[in-house]
């Protein structure tokens, strides 16, 4: 057992630098004034008042109104894609999401640049309309825009955790309603769709969270004229400097993390319980 303890010891040590003492700073700056140097600190929740005001409001609405859309848009998409990936044989549905997860691997920012030379005024999409005889499409710097790349940067985060929850639903069970007269989309609804909620569930909270604490996306494909959460966080500390603001609102944002988090696993946890 003290060789087990050993072992952990390092992990435990690395995890309180990288995530315990960083998120303690971040607390401590959200109910202070003084700047970033913690000497001649004073104690004030000015910080968190500051976000009631109308300016900032706004943000934390914009962000909620693209994080649900995204999430509903990737999970329409999503859980169609892995319905279609899971009903192939293993080895073809492990190529298939091996596919979907290679965007993953590029970076967000050299993504981002792709769908601007697709979406901007002289991008490959309005030459294709010009050359077919169309009117050119205004798409850049809209909330369109900023779907696009919130979906196809977030999509791979929907489609696994609800892959991963269709095929480990045993097929015995689908046969059975079928055998019980259970036509196709009964069976869909009330065997594969509820079964699979565990994924959807966890594909929600991924998509939701990472949507509105983005500042990338909003950033290059919104002109600067989209502040998200994000993009409200990072500007204070990089641009402003305010890092006792912007420590308050990362402490909100974790918060609804938190809360967001805890949700969805009740709601798993009674789904659980009524089946």
């Amino acid at each position: 057992m003290k060789h087990y303890v050993k072992m952990v010891w390092p992990y435990v040590i690395w995890a309180a630098l990288i995530i315990v003492l960083p998120l303690l700073l971040i607390i401590l700056y959200s109910v202070t004034k003084n700047g970033n140097e913690l000497v001649n600190i004073q104690f004030t929740l000015e910080n968190f008042k500051r976000m009631t005001e109308p300016v900032y409001m706004a943000v934390f609405i914009k962000s909620f109104e693209l994080g649900i859309l995204s999430v509903v848009i990737c999970l329409i998409l999503g859980y169609l894609l892995a319905y279609f990936i899971a009903g192939f044989q293993e080895k073809v549905q492990n190529l298939l999401i091996l596919l979907v997860t290679i965007p993953m691997w590029i970076n967000t920012l050299l993504r981002t640049y792709a769908w601007i030379s697709l979406l901007s005024d002289n991008g490959l999409i309005n030459s294709f309309l010009e050359m077919i005889g169309l009117q050119p499409l205004n798409m850049m710097y809209t909330d369109f825009a900023v779907l696009i790349g919130l979906v196809s940067d977030l999509l791979p985060f929907m489609v696994i955790p609800i892959h991963t929850s269709l095929c480990k639903i045993d097929q015995s069970l689908i046969e059975a309603s079928m055998d019980l007269g259970a036509n196709r989309f009964q069976t869909f609804w009330r065997v594969t769709f509820k079964l699979s909620i565990p994924g959807v569930l966890n594909g929600v909270i991924m998509t939701f969270l990472l949507s509105i604490s983005t500042f990338v996306i909003p950033k290059l494909l919104g002109g600067g004229q989209y502040t998200l959460i994000g993009n409200l966080i990072e500007n204070q500390f990089i641009s402003i400097g305010d890092w006792n603001f912007g420590s308050a609102i990362s402490v909100i944002l974790a918060i609804i993390i938190l809360v967001s988090i805890t949700l969805m696993k009740r709601i798993d946890k009674d789904e659980i319980e009524e089946e």
